[in-house]
């Protein structure tokens, strides 16, 4: 027998709206003792199965898997995988199209909340957020190798991470089938390598490739600067799409030294391109350069709540550091991949800068993440990269 999360009166409406998550603020009480990662059913408050998913004993009790009154089974996830697999197909992405480094699950926008699968050719690379879905990952792996045309030939599981400290403390981030696997995939016909082992998120930024298509639509003749430039996928884009000078600028040498990896990959003029080594706010600030197209791609800024207010401010004084270095008539690509600023403080923080640095600026697109990151409408959370073009004056 599964346990039973009983709600209070009246909580159940989210469930009706197929909201995926339940608050322990709606949880009246339970029938057995669920441990974290747990499959458990969720009733009413007159016991009445409304749907099962993972219990965590926290501010989120229950991640939803299935709605109704279906018994728990592995039948919900392979359902899942199957139709993320065939959004991603419709969007020609995959083996034979020249994208090959995709989001396969975007948790909840794929209606498994706590699991991320991003694909990078021939890998499958995991990311588990909840402890039930870390004790699903078998399963998981299982279901990646059955899918038909997917060619899955091996599975990394990075989730150390992004799993309670206290949990992952048993766990490594290791091949979960396969082994030694390429690190090479393509993205709209580009050359990267994906680092997963040791590298940030799942190993690229997949959520921006369509915001790198842009830049390359802009980056004709111009001069660019990639602030934050990690592995340097919109400086490659600058430089396929034109561009004069390009300049990337991370803390990392790590990050620098995949950077230099994918250019010699990449076919672009290598000559056109310098890797500096800095911080980027000292950089900013201390190097007085006009380029004509500045790209500011941070790091979260705030994880959660209590740090938004650091992270606006830290924002501001970013983009208005940003703006001082564009030409005038030139183009700021801007971006904030923090959950807990929206797009109209993002908007807000923005306009801020352009007062303090005391230049005009005008919006030009509103950007997001890419396709394969599918947004859940009951779940504004699983919107999370914003993004502006602005003309600079």
């Amino acid at each position: 027998m599964h346990p039973v999360i009983l709600l209070k009166k009246g909580r159940e409406a989210p469930l009706y709206r197929r909201h995926p998550w339940i608050f322990s603020g709606a949880v009246s009480r339970m029938e057995g003792q669920p441990q974290d990662g747990d499959r458990v059913i969720v009733a009413n408050h007159l016991g009445e199965q409304l749907a099962w998913g993972h219990f965590h004993d926290g501010s989120i009790q229950v991640k939803i898997i299935a709605f109704g009154k279906v018994p728990p089974s592995d039948e919900p996830f392979i359902k899942a995988l199957h139709a993320a697999w065939a959004l991603r197909q419709h969007l020609g992405f995959g083996p034979g199209n020249q994208t090959t480094g995709f989001r396969l699950v975007h948790g909840e926008g794929d209606h498994l909340p706590g699991l991320i699968i991003d694909i990078y050719e021939q890998t499958a690379v995991l990311q588990a957020h909840s402890i039930g879905m870390h004790h699903e990952r078998n399963l998981i792996v299982s279901a990646l190798l059955d899918l038909p045309g997917l060619k899955i030939k091996h599975v990394f599981d990075k989730s150390r991470s992004t799993l309670p400290p206290q949990f992952a403390i048993s766990f490594k981030d290791e091949y979960l089938h396969g082994g030694d696997a390429p690190t090479r995939f393509s993205e709209y016909g580009l050359p990267f390598h994906a680092q997963w082992d040791g590298g940030q998120k799942t190993g690229f930024f997949l959520d921006q490739r369509e915001n790198r298509q842009l830049l390359q639509r802009y980056a004709t003749n111009k001069s660019v600067l990639n602030a934050f430039s990690y592995s340097g996928g919109f400086s490659i884009y600058a430089l396929q799409g034109g561009a004069t000078q390009v300049a990337s600028v991370d803390v990392s040498a790590k990050a620098l030294a995949l950077l230099e990896e994918n250019l010699k990959i990449s076919g672009v003029d290598r000559l056109k391109h310098t890797s500096v080594e800095a911080d980027v706010m000292n950089y900013l600030r201390d190097n007085d350069q006009l380029w004509d197209i500045v790209i500011l791609d941070p790091p979260a800024f705030a994880k959660s709540m209590n740090k938004r207010h650091q992270a606006v401010q830290g924002y501001k004084r970013l983009n208005a550091l940003g703006m001082h270095r564009v030409r005038p008539g030139g183009l700021l690509f801007t971006f904030s991949c923090s959950q807990v600023v929206d797009n109209q403080l993002f908007r807000d923080t923005i306009t801020a800068a352009a007062l303090d640095a005391g230049r005009e600026a005008k919006i030009l697109h509103f950007l997001s993440q890419g396709p394969d990151h599918p947004v859940n409408l009951v779940l504004p959370e699983t919107s999370y990269l914003k993004g502006l073009v602005l003309e600079i004056r």
